[in-house]
């Protein structure tokens, strides 16, 4: 018996427009975690004063940096305070699909 991976997987439950709709949500939600905290850590700043310059708090950094809490979704007005107190800027675009 050949083994399946994850990859071979996910492919298979795409097939469900639902599935493939709540796995491109969890996708970009952690797309968000990962470039906030490679933003803070950039800008040499702790989760504590990256809150801070930012008027939010410690555990909002924290939750949005694990990527764990994906029942909040952060806003445009928190990320973008978030860049302007990491001395970044906020960036949105669109990739279209073929």
């Amino acid at each position: 018996m050949k083994p399946i991976t994850l990859a071979e997987i996910i492919e298979e439950q795409k097939k469900d427009p639902e599935f493939t709709l709540l796995y491109e949500a969890e996708q970009r939600l952690n797309q968000i975690s990962k470039q906030v905290y490679e933003m803070r850590k950039r800008a040499g700043l702790t989760q504590e004063e990256l809150a801070k310059k930012a008027h939010t708090t410690q555990v909002v950094i924290a939750r949005l940096e694990s990527g764990k809490d994906l029942n909040r979704i952060p806003s445009l007005s928190l990320l973008d305070r978030l860049a302007n107190a990491a001395n970044a800027k906020l960036q949105i675009s669109f990739e279209y699909r073929i």
